[in-house]
């Protein structure tokens, strides 16, 4: 499409070059622009900001559509809204958003009586009798820049609140406790946690965790409330720094549970409730490959363990076992399926709800604890995601689901088990207008170079008329993927993505192998050696795009995030004729490197996923042949690139993607680099600044495509 750029473009800064040698198996590498990665170096931050400050000039015509589209963004969505509340002993607990402020309050109120599984309906504006304000992100947030919770907890009994702030945006969790009562924070302050904390039933204790140099969790803590936490008693240390380490207590408060696991191999450890000291029991010792996790109930008086796992079972089957004696006799209540994938059971006092994925869908399902039948819920549309979520309770008569798909905003449910019935609590409001019948959705297939079918997802409006039909016109396309850790790309709307679709883009989903959509082998088949499965797949279906008439190269532009990053570098090197755009957020494209460096963070843990690079010559090889920044060539005509990181993400660290717009310059590329320098993984922290972000994003998008004077149409 015609570049819609200034022609009197400001000149890119050039990284200055210093050669630093690598050599590993035999082969010597250099690496020029290695450098980058001081990052309290001046002469870093400084070329950071002067990356910055081109990218602000060169899409500085597209001030406007990025203030339009923030405005579609902020239009559509319902400002001063509230969450559903969720029902945790006398309480209804919820979360409520004010116009104008950056990110939520947190309340409760009060039942109406014992027997009340009713949430009360809310309604912007309107008092709520008995309500209780619990924390105030906004009031937490105040002088910093960036703000997130990794921990948010009630007591059992109500009186105390814990909660976990990172104002740096490393994931870094500073722990408080708050009296609810009287809204004093107690002096139990603890630094340098990772998320996920937990009170225990008793309110007396929090089970916490922290993480070693290279950003790993490996290590449980027991703090008990009202002593000072430098005498906290270590519960559990994983000295394997192949596997991350998390704890929590089960839905029945009868056991905390402790979780070793790797991306291949799982280990889970039983402490009681009611003796948090005692020595935490191995449920099953771990073996090499083999995954477990394990959920407690209480099936005819008898502590009981469901467990997951995949110990001959590539899907995975479902055991029950005696709680006392894990290892003994295994009853096989649901057998592997081929195709079937068992993904999590939940359990509660009278049954439980079963996660499972086969076709490409998520399916969920009520478990009969007697017969061990699973009565699966259905839905009318062709594509959707269902899970279930916010169920604190043990014995509840309904449970709490979420249900979504590309067109149907996300819908919370109550699903009474007993009868069947589905209650609508609330579907998320679209402003301006928004009918889901005005948009479509559409499973296709393409075909992989080994006859693999792939599929892919179609999201479009309906007045520009069908993309595959007959005689159109190409449309630009804007086409998502991912394809690692199992990971799946499951259907959601977008209230951003309207302001593409309201002006004619098509969006899809390449579902590649290296994702779960498919089971476990999908996943297998797109790992560690067979990993070049994951670009090779998504080339695929943006040859059937074209080839089919969706759109064609000068109006496809491919967008992906982290490991989805490295598949975006990926097929930038293998099929630049394919795309006019690349957007790559916090992008994986310096993998060699990094997973060469135990000292990073999670690079021994990620050697489950891409190999061992270090110390196997045919990974090195192999990593090599695809590692993003490594094959960046002379003589390429590659698409423009935008790529999207933060100075303080502790995951894909932002030297990967400043090395790789650094190389992509050297041959000529148009490549463009936007560091936020106060942001994590995630990005900017508040709302509205996310809001700010993904319109810049979808601006240059838009532009790419030839579309940024394109009007919507509403």
């Amino acid at each position: 499409m015609t570049d819609s750029r200034d022609t009197a473009s400001p000149s890119a800064p050039i990284a200055p070059v210093h050669e630093h040698r690598r050599r590993h198996h035999g082969d010597e590498v250099i690496d020029r622009y290695e450098w980058l990665r001081a990052k309290d170096d001046a002469a870093v931050l400084s070329h950071l900001e002067a990356e910055n400050a081109y990218t602000d000039a060169r899409t500085e015509h597209l001030a406007a559509l990025r203030d339009r589209i923030f405005d579609e963004i902020k239009g559509r969505t319902l400002e001063t809204d509230l969450s559903v509340p969720s029902r945790r002993g006398p309480w209804w607990y919820y979360s409520r958003t004010v116009e104008g402020s950056q990110y939520g309050i947190h309340c409760r109120a009060p039942l109406a009586s014992a027997d009340d599984w009713t949430p009360p309906q809310l309604e912007p504006g309107v008092d709520v009798p008995g309500e209780q304000l619990l924390l105030d992100g906004n009031v937490e947030a105040e002088g910093a820049e960036f703000f997130s919770l990794g921990s948010f907890e009630v007591s059992t009994d109500g009186s105390l609140l814990l909660y976990g702030v990172d104002t740096e945006g490393d994931e870094r969790y500073t722990l408080r406790i708050r009296d609810i009562a009287t809204g004093r924070t107690l002096p139990d302050e603890i630094p340098g946690t990772f998320a996920g904390a937990s009170l225990s039933p008793d309110g007396r204790f929090v089970v916490y965790s922290t993480v070693d140099d290279a950003w790993r969790p490996d290590s449980v803590w027991l703090h008990e409330i009202g002593t000072d936490p430098a005498s906290d008693q270590r519960l559990f240390h994983e000295p394997d720094e192949r596997y991350w380490v998390g704890a929590g207590f089960t839905r029945s408060d009868r056991y905390l549970v402790i979780e070793v696991g790797s991306s291949i191999t799982s280990e889970e450890f039983l402490v009681p409730a009611d003796d948090l000291r005692a020595e935490p029991r191995s449920v099953w010792p771990r073996r090499e490959g083999v995954e477990y996790e394990l959920s407690h109930a209480v099936v005819d008086g008898e502590d009981v363990l469901y467990i997951l796992h995949n110990d001959g079972a590539l899907d995975f089957e479902l055991v029950r076992v005696a709680a006392d004696d894990p290892t003994g006799a295994r009853e096989v209540v649901l057998p592997h399926v081929p195709g079937r994938r068992l993904e999590g059971l939940s359990t509660f006092r009278d049954w439980a709800l079963l996660g499972y994925r086969r076709e490409g869908l998520q399916r969920l399902g009520v478990f009969d604890y007697a017969s061990g039948s699973v009565d699966e819920l259905t839905f009318p549309e062709p594509l959707y995601t269902v899970g279930s979520g916010g169920n604190p309770e043990w014995a509840p008569p309904v449970v709490r689901l979420g249900y979504g798909s590309f067109v149907t905003p996300a819908a919370v449910y109550d699903y009474v088990v007993e009868t069947g019935e589905l209650l609508l609590r609330k579907r998320q409001p679209v402003l301006g207008g928004y009918q889901p019948e005005d948009y479509e959705q559409r499973r296709v297939w393409a075909v992989a170079d080994d006859g693999t079918r792939i599929p892919v997802s179609v999201v479009w409006k309906r007045s520009f008329g069908d993309p595959a039909a007959a005689h159109a016109a190409p449309r630009a396309l804007h086409l998502y993927g991912y394809g690692s850790y199992e990971h799946s790309i499951d259907p959601a709307m977008s209230v951003a993505r309207l302001s593409l679709l309201d002006r004619g883009v098509v969006f899809a989903v390449a579902h590649v192998r290296g994702g779960g959509e498919m089971g476990r082998q999908w996943y297998e088949e797109g790992k560690l050696l067979h990993k070049r499965n994951t670009f090779t797949d998504f080339v695929a279906v943006a040859r059937h795009l074209v080839d089919t008439g969706y759109t064609a190269p000068d109006r496809l532009v491919a967008e992906g995030g982290s490991a989805g990053g490295l598949l975006m570098g990926a097929l930038a090197n293998l099929a630049p004729e394919l795309f006019a755009g690349i957007l790559a957020a916090v992008p994986f494209v310096d993998a060699l490197t990094t997973i060469l460096d135990p000292s990073l963070p999670l690079t021994v843990i990620e050697w489950d996923e891409w190999g061992d690079p270090l110390h196997d010559a045919e990974v090195y090889a192999y990593m090599k042949s695809y590692s993003p920044y490594e094959n960046v060539r002379e003589g390429v005509t590659y698409p423009r690139i935008l790529a999207v990181t933060s100075l303080n993400d502790t995951r894909v660290l932002y030297v990967e993607p400043a090395k790789w717009v650094a190389r992509l310059r050297e041959v000529g590329a148009d490549a463009l680099l936007k560091c936020e320098m106060s942001a994590g993984h995630g990005g900017v922290s508040g709302r509205y600044n996310s809001w700010r972000e993904r319109a810049f994003e979808l601006a240059w998008l838009l532009d790419v495509v030839g579309l940024a004077d394109a009007p919507t149409e509403s």
